[in-house]
């Protein structure tokens, strides 16, 4: 499976606007900025990601489920549950 991003790749400075209250309540707690800020990256990057496959996919797995809904599953007939 594809990975969605090179994990090893070096990290880079960048500037960011954030909501200064928003800023002020992250710090104030501890959190790691950089650190969640990747982690919401990764998560918005998996799920386009996902998104992406499905539409590429939309067609194939539509007529997969007809085909399935016309002549049933492979192998139902061998199945003991």
């Amino acid at each position: 499976m594809e990975t969605l991003f090179d994990v090893d790749a070096p990290k880079k400075a960048t500037n960011l606007s954030v909501n200064s209250d928003l800023l002020k309540k992250s710090r104030a707690l501890h959190i790691n900025l950089s650190a969640t800020l990747e982690q919401a990256l990764q998560a918005k990057l998996a799920q386009a990601s996902a998104e992406n496959w499905s539409n590429e996919n939309r067609k194939a797995i539509r007529a997969y489920n007809d085909f399935v809904e016309e002549n049933g599953c492979f192998g139902t007939e061998y199945r003991e549950f």
